[in-house]
């Protein structure tokens, strides 16, 4: 066996190039006496701050956690209620524990326990207005807090009241449109110290006093939850600036009525109302007012009944319970409705005006009791299309009854 050349050496590093020398970076020796200086890189943090760091970190994550569940409860809609919405009478000084919990009796929140958590998070109850409250199922808790605060800005609905509503059915659209309970709205419509306070005059049948007839149709954007007092005050306030603004264009018929009748602001109101439920044409506004009033001026004219079916159909409206006659009642007029003497608002069965106004009436039919026409007619009866047909004597009346019969067999 023969043997390998002898293993190399490895070369030596080359020297470094002639003129560069490398620069060592001397360290400084350490004080006399002085332990050197302990590594950056090997510190770490006592046990005891290690802890508190980590109390720390976990404290955070668990309150991010509570706000995120809080705020996300917030935006989560109660389940939708099948009797629609709510009134409720919101009493003073609830407190968040309290308020969920009649909150949650008349289910309009999913868990009474996150409704009070999420009441004391986002500012506890202090703030929630007490009194009549109209609530709507399948809010979440925002819009819950905000109505219960009537905040600002909150949503809003636009109503339309047509001439000839009457506060019954003006109850019933705020009620469905979410502004006001149709309860808490008759109530605050016959509430004497509102009605006082507005300067309504309350002369007439007990029990007949309202703010019927001052409620004034038109168009009114109202924010959802009104208070019903303010509702009213709103409407009655616009009643006034129209009172004032016909008054002043027709200051003679106003004192002709005056004058004749006795008659004030109240008894315009009640005849204009009894023309805004008998007109249909607009042209016929002034002739069915003359001869309401004929009826009551002619001195040959007896009784004076002024034989207007809304009127007693308006009786069994307001008080339902009052006229036997009222039982059972459809909507429409009967010859039963009309004669029942317990029905204090036919004018059937009582001489003159009825006790109140049947209707809110608009500026067109107060303008008509204002300035009515010139005529002799006592007499009018519907011929179908809106019109009438108006007459000056009982027997040109009972004429054209029996040809509207003859035409309608």
């Amino acid at each position: 066996m023969t043997a390998g050349p002898p293993a190399r050496a490895p070369d030596p590093k080359p020297p470094p190039p002639p003129g560069r020398r490398r620069r060592v970076k001397k360290s400084s020796p350490p004080p006399s006496g002085a332990s050197p200086a302990p590594s950056r890189r090997g510190r770490r943090p006592s046990p005891k701050k290690a802890a508190l760091y980590a109390l720390g970190g976990a404290a955070g994550v668990v309150l991010i956690a509570f706000v995120a569940l809080v705020l996300g409860f917030g935006n989560v809609a109660a389940p939708e209620r099948g009797g629609g919405n709510v009134e409720i009478d919101w009493p003073a000084g609830l407190t968040s524990d309290e308020a969920a919990a009649l909150l949650a009796h008349h289910g309009l929140v999913r868990s009474e326990s996150a409704m009070s958590m999420f009441l004391r998070t986002t500012g506890g109850t202090s703030s929630f207005v007490p009194g009549p409250h109209f609530l709507a199922g399948g809010l979440d808790p925002w819009d819950l807090r905000r109505l219960l605060e009537r905040a600002p800005g909150r949503k809003s609905a636009r109503v339309a009241v047509p001439e000839g509503y009457h506060r019954f059915d003006i109850a019933a659209r705020l009620d469905k449109l979410g502004v006001a309970g149709k309860n808490a709205f008759l109530r605050a419509s016959a509430d004497p110290i509102l009605l006082d306070e507005l300067g309504i005059e309350r002369g007439g049948a007990v029990g007949a006093e309202s703010a019927e007839g001052y409620l004034f149709p038109a168009t009114y954007d109202f924010p959802l939850d009104s208070d019903p007092r303010e509702v009213v005050r709103r409407m009655v306030t616009e009643a006034d600036r129209r009172w004032a603004s016909l008054t002043a264009q027709h200051a003679s018929g106003f004192a002709s009525l005056r004058a004749t009748l006795g008659w004030g602001r109240r008894e315009i109101l009640v005849l204009a109302s009894m023309v805004e439920k008998e007109a249909v044409a607009a042209e016929e506004r002034p002739l069915i007012a003359s001869v309401f009033l004929n009826r009551l001026l002619d001195p040959a004219f007896k009784p004076r009944r002024l034989q207007s079916d809304p009127t007693a159909i308006y009786g069994c409206v307001a008080a339902p319970t009052e006229a036997p006659a009222c039982a059972g009642f459809t909507g429409k007029a009967s010859p039963a409705i009309n004669k029942d003497p317990q029905n204090r608002y036919s004018t059937y069965s009582h001489d003159g005006l009825p006790p109140g106004p049947i209707a809110n009436p608009g500026a067109a039919s107060i303008e008509a009791v204002l300035a009515p026409a010139a005529t002799k007619f006592l007499y009018f009866v519907a011929k179908g299309g809106g019109r009438h047909t108006f007459s000056e004597s009982l027997d040109q009346h009972n004429d054209a009854v029996r040809k509207l019969r003859s035409v309608a067999e």
